[in-house]
């Protein structure tokens, strides 16, 4: 944001402030940076969460540290972690009461809580969620399959090399069998 001062006049909205003739950038806020696994720590307290709801804690978080608070200011951080199967969709006819997909704690992760992340139990708005283990593993052996199949026509050597650990993860995890898939993708 820019701040001009003039004399005794402020003006907001660029990139830079200018003070006796003198330009001074401007710093933006930090951009908190969390990892998938503390990602599905903030999911899991509540068992799973809207990706709205995710940005909105994820948001408080920042604001809390001076960071960067937009929520959609975390929406690549989010995908990421759905893509590495830290968090693993949801679709709202699995969970009840809500009108969107729920992110759950996936595979991948071994969730933690990032510093001061046991307040949104009593900032976000969101209800505490019983998530079914057997169906979340259903939608994400569904996801793999088709990520797997992408990823074999994609001739992407790394992706398939990734997703042959995630199948074990997820076969542990989510009570599934990948052996069919793991054998036509490695």
């Amino acid at each position: 944001m820019l701040k001009i001062i003039t004399h005794d006049r402020i003006t907001s909205g660029c990139k830079a402030v200018a003070v006796a003739n003198h330009i001074i950038p401007a710093t933006e806020p930090p951009h908190m940076d969390l990892s998938g696994d503390e990602l599905a720590g903030v999911v899991e307290l509540f068992g799973g969460l809207t990706r709205g709801e995710l940005g909105d804690g994820l948001a408080e978080l920042a604001f809390k540290r001076g960071e960067e608070y937009e929520p959609d200011a975390f929406a690549d951080d989010i995908e990421s972690a759905v893509e590495e199967y830290y968090l693993v969709p949801l679709d709202p006819g699995d969970v009840d009461g809500v009108d969107a997909p729920v992110l759950v704690a996936g595979p991948s992760a071994f969730p933690e809580l990032p510093e001061g992340a046991e307040d949104l139990l009593h900032i976000l708005d969101a209800e505490e969620r019983a998530i079914d283990r057997e169906t979340a593993g259903e939608r994400a052996a569904e996801r793999f399959r088709v990520d797997a199949a992408q990823a074999l026509d994609d001739g992407a050597e790394d992706r398939i090399a990734t997703l042959v650990d995630i199948s074990y993860e997820l076969e542990a995890w989510g009570g599934v069998d990948l052996a069919d898939v793991r054998e036509r993708i490695d």
